[in-house]
């Protein structure tokens, strides 16, 4: 069921990145300016609006904080973490 909602998220977005968000989160803030920067685009799910989505989020990724964001360019949700991670991601591509 966990990973269904993802999957569903991903077919649904139709950008290059998926992003689930709280409010008054910083780095979730960071995290979109890195994005738009980068001419990146994402669809954003904020927890804070769909309460139950986040433990179903938490039990496929592990990842407790916000932000969590999946890389959407090779196919396939592709966890890569917060946003620490993903600014060292995008270094690499």
């Amino acid at each position: 069921m966990s990973e269904a909602v993802i999957l569903d998220h991903a077919q649904e977005a139709g950008t290059d990145f998926l992003i689930y968000t709280g409010n008054f989160c910083g780095y979730c803030r960071s995290l979109k300016n890195l994005l738009n920067g980068r001419g990146l685009t994402y669809t954003e799910f904020n927890f804070d609006q769909h309460p139950g989505m986040r433990k179903s989020i938490v039990e496929v990724t592990n990842h407790r904080t916000v932000p969590v964001v999946f890389d959407l360019r090779d196919g396939g949700p592709m966890f890569i973490g917060g946003f620490d991670e993903t600014n060292r991601y995008l270094k690499r591509t």
